[in-house]
């Protein structure tokens, strides 16, 4: 399902907009730095989903963009049968950030859904515009064209949520195979939450807060689910689910509300809590981001905060789009990936079968996995709510604390390398800062589990069931 959420810079005790969220899948995911590339003409991108789907297509070629742009982004490996890697977005190198979030389409759209439906599926649009988008309306009008050009693969309907520091987007996405989506302009006074994400009334034509295209409410009306002239275009009433702000949505929202009416506004700590809060995030929550939404001085300076696991035992550290590399741990491992269950590192049968090797390096199956060390931690503080929950909790608010009073002297000290033409240093100084705090953590990380490990022992509460204990939550 995922979950996203937008808070503008006028609510914000900063000025900077932000946009969070989290994945919502149990395969592999790990974090990305991808370089800014350029492509031969005439090169293309696969996209689309298989026949093997849960809601089957055909996989086809679209033309590639001449140059992708520098960004930083998790993949992971499996949902529904759609073909891996996936991604549910990132940052990229112009300030541009995505989050997709599941939007259920109406079921008589969904049963129109042709059984070779072709185009670009939600990871597709979402890797799409963090490649090539340089503003957000412009990351809008681009899912608008694909979908237009070369269709759209649905598992149901879906949604995007695209920022820069000027503004924001709900994109959504509807089964069907007649090309119908829909977006809303998201401005500095709003706080929008999407799980599911939502669009209610629209205008009779497009304008500059809401885009759509041509055929959007004519296909209603032909349809017989709407007439002109008796009342306003209700697209979650037409379109979806009927349902606009689900439980949780509403909670989230209202709550982010009220701390903006505060004389110190919505804290960094408040957006971190938004997507941290036990009664949002728990086991189905892949990792975290928080995207702060600002133009510094150099595109390498762009950052956001990056939880391996939900963050609701995990801490979000800053990586930075400059830095040179991510750390082993948080790279692509064999735990909960996809396919690797019949994989070996070993190459004794390659010459009969090369997809009986595994997919991942040695030299980083053999480093330590930091999403398999954070949900071991989870998994522990979630059998022990009324003490090791609280504690866990407590010690990476602390860090979080710690590491992020001295984020704005990183950024400076890279900053004024890059302004002297210092730029190999300024990496270093990124990476280096970076590295210490993902491996301070997963240290950390270790020693809580195994301290919670043997307390729950002693104590004897492991959970030996095959009921698993967690905090309840809003969905």
């Amino acid at each position: 399902m995922s979950y996203g959420i937008y808070i503008g810079r006028n609510l914000t005790a900063d000025g900077v907009a932000y946009l969070a969220g989290y994945g919502d899948e149990p395969s592999s995911h790990w974090l990305e730095i991808n370089p800014r590339q350029a492509h031969a003409e005439g090169s293309t991108i696969t996209v689309g989903v298989t026949p093997q789907a849960d809601m089957p297509g055909v996989l086809t070629e679209i033309p590639q963009a001449a140059e992708t742009l520098r960004n930083m982004r998790v993949s992971y490996s499996y949902y529904l049968g759609v073909p891996a890697p996936l991604t549910n977005g990132g940052l990229n190198e112009c300030g541009v950030a995505v989050r997709d979030i599941w939007s259920p389409t109406r079921k008589d759209l969904v049963a129109m859904t042709p059984k070779d439906q072709k185009g670009p599926n939600y990871s597709d649009l979402a890797r799409i515009v963090v490649d090539r988008a340089r503003t957000a309306r412009e990351g809008v009008e681009l899912i608008g064209e694909l979908i237009g050009k070369h269709g759209y693969s649905t598992y149901g309907g879906n949604s995007h949520m695209i920022a820069d520091p000027e503004e924001a987007w709900v994109v959504i996405e509807f089964a069907g195979g007649k090309g119908l989506w829909c977006a809303e302009r998201l401005g500095p006074d709003c706080i929008r939450a999407s799980r599911p994400g939502y669009i209610g009334e629209i205008p009779d034509a497009p304008n500059e807060d809401f885009l759509f295209p041509e055929h959007f409410i004519d296909t209603a009306v032909e349809l017989g689910w709407y007439t002109r002239g008796e009342g306003p275009f209700n697209v979650n009433d037409i379109y979806g689910d009927g349902r606009m702000r689900w439980k949780g949505v509403a909670w989230v929202e209202d709550e982010m509300k009220a701390r903006a009416s505060r004389p110190e506004k919505v804290t960094l700590e408040d957006v971190f809590w938004s997507i941290q809060t036990e009664r949002l995030t728990g086991d189905t929550a892949g990792y975290g981001q928080v995207v702060p939404l600002v133009h510094p001085a150099d595109a390498a300076l762009r950052m956001m905060w990056h939880a391996p696991i939900g963050p609701v035992t995990a801490p979000l550290l800053p990586v930075f789009l400059g830095q040179g590399s991510v750390p082993e741990a948080y790279r692509q491992h064999r735990y909960l990936t996809t396919g690797e269950s019949a994989r070996f590192l070993d190459r004794r049968k390659e010459e009969k079968n090369a997809d009986t090797v595994s997919h991942i390096p040695q030299g980083i199956e053999t480093a330590e996995s930091a999403v398999y060390q954070y949900k071991r931690l989870m998994h522990l503080a979630f059998q022990a709510e009324d003490t090791l929950l609280p504690e866990v909790w407590a010690h990476w608010r602390a860090m979080e604390a710690s590491v992020n009073a001295e984020v704005p002297e990183v950024l400076r000290a890279a900053e004024l390398l890059i302004a002297t033409g210092e730029t190999g240093l300024a990496e270093r100084v990124m990476t280096e800062f970076s590295h210490r705090c993902l491996r301070v953590g997963l240290e950390d990380c270790t020693a809580l589990a195994a301290a919670a490990q043997a307390r729950l022992r002693v104590a004897g509460r492991l959970n030996l069931t095959a009921k698993p204990l967690g905090p309840a939550q809003l969905w």
